[in-house]
């Protein structure tokens, strides 16, 4: 039956583990000196201080129990004044309390450990009740005991019961544990900084940002690290380059025949075929322009920050242009973004027009989406066309790729257009999913974060 509890508990450890490198190397620093700092003081404690203040508490209580057998022996005034004499000199005072009795309640000390060294030795040494209080008095103890006619009170300091080098060990201990642990912290935290600055670096070339202060620094490895992932920066970035280079070459040499072609086609008999053969020509165009604006994509604008309501205002305002009726929901404040304007207005342009090619009616609204930690911002666009099936929308995204049901017959297009989107908004740290719409059709998110 227990064996299951076995198996549960690197389970918890694990799910209880810290999150951060910054936690889990200060975890493994302070740990061990936690423990190393623990086991000193309970030696210490267990071999020393107790047995020091054991011995010092017998004491105490031997020389208090002499002045109570003193007294009983011979309970007068001038007995006690021979008594008061001898224990003055032992550094306790003792005063006579007639017809009085012992307090009901104890104050325990936040060291039990010296409660209970004092209570044993009076406990042994003593015949009569007793009660004492060493929090009352700060470098004082009280200790009463109930004799016939009234209580003997006796007033010692306390380093005749304990020894209070424990205080002083206890402060070592924990001023080293706390420099130990200041002195982790603060390198700790500059090799952790190093770590940071190269994530926030791949997360801004991630999002298409250049990022001209990164330099490595830290440990051998984590710099190791940051020339590493330069290295491939400049060699993606070589590789776009390329490619988009390629790309705009073979448009730009495709153009130029097709551009003959209209003139011939416009020149020549305009019959059946001739209007067949111009299609043909077009669709080719639009397909040239497909491929290298996905080589492109939108890489090479700069990041400016919008007005969402402006964006929204402007997308409206060029759907209206292509004879469109967009029904728009605005935010109830304005907000403004860091983003690339053109490219959103091209992803969010393209979801849009997409609706109004599958459906009649199209909803555009915004949204605010997450707490204060991580913001959302929620660009939604509703149609009441067929939709996608839940089990086809991730294939929707793939580049080239044509759906073959009713939502997708692809009349005009090479597959590219939900694909250039996801792009360009994953491109800003964001993404684009697809879900079922309120409308009846689809939905499109288009989620970008607020910095």
């Amino acid at each position: 039956m227990r064996l299951p509890k076995l198996r549960l508990l690197p389970k918890v450890l694990k799910r209880n583990f810290p999150r951060t490198l910054m936690a889990r190397v200060l975890l493994i620093i302070v740990l061990p000196i936690a423990i190393m700092q623990v086991l000193i003081t309970w030696v210490f404690f267990d071999l020393h201080w107790e047995t020091v203040t054991e011995r010092l508490s017998e004491g105490l209580a031997g020389d208090i129990a002499w002045a109570v057998r003193a007294y009983e022996d011979e309970p007068t005034e001038a007995n006690l004044e021979k008594i008061k004499a001898y224990a003055d000199e032992m550094q306790v005072s003792v005063t006579l309390k007639k017809d009085d009795g012992l307090p009901d309640t104890l104050r325990p000390t936040l060291f039990v450990a010296l409660d209970r060294t004092i209570d044993r030795a009076l406990r042994e040494r003593l015949r009569d009740p007793y009660w004492f209080d060493a929090r009352r008095y700060p470098g004082f103890i009280d200790i009463r005991v109930q004799v016939e006619g009234g209580v003997l009170r006796f007033i010692a300091p306390k380093e005749r019961a304990f020894a209070t080098t424990g205080y002083i060990f206890i402060f070592w201990v924990l001023g080293a544990t706390w420099l130990l642990t200041t002195v982790a912290m603060l390198f700790i935290r500059n090799q952790v900084r190093a770590i940071e600055r190269l994530s926030e670096a791949a997360e801004k070339f991630g999002r298409g940002e250049d990022d001209p202060n990164f330099k490595p620094y830290g440990a051998k490895e984590v710099r190791a690290a940051a020339e590493a992932f330069q290295k491939m920066k400049a060699r993606i970035q070589r590789q776009i380059e390329q490619r988009t280079t390629l790309l705009a070459s073979v448009s730009h040499d495709l153009r130029t025949p097709l551009t003959r072609l209209k003139l011939e086609l416009a020149m020549a008999e305009q019959d059946e075929a001739n209007r067949r053969m111009k299609q043909d020509v077009s669709e080719m165009a639009y397909m040239i322009d497909e491929y290298l604006a996905f080589a492109r994509g939108e890489m090479a604008e700069d990041r400016d920050m919008v007005s969402v309501s402006a964006l929204m205002e402007t997308l409206t305002g060029n759907i209206k242009r292509a004879g469109h009726a967009l029904k728009t929901d605005y935010l109830d404040k304005d907000l403004r973004i860091v983003i690339r304007e053109m490219a959103i207005q091209r992803a969010v342009s393209n979801l849009i027009l997409n609706g109004f090619h599958y459906g009649k009616q199209v909803a555009f609204s915004a949204e605010i989406v997450g707490d204060d930690g991580k913001k959302m911002l929620h660009l939604i666009v509703d149609d009441d066309g067929p939709g996608i099936a839940p089990e086809r929308r991730e294939d929707a995204f793939k580049p080239f790729n044509r759906l073959d049901d009713s939502r997708n017959q692809n009349i005009q297009g090479v597959g590219l257009g939900l694909a250039i989107a996801r792009d360009i908004v994953r491109g800003h740290g964001g993404d684009l999913t697809l879900d079922t719409s309120p409308m009846g059709g689809l939905r499109a998110v288009v989620a970008l974060p607020l910095e």
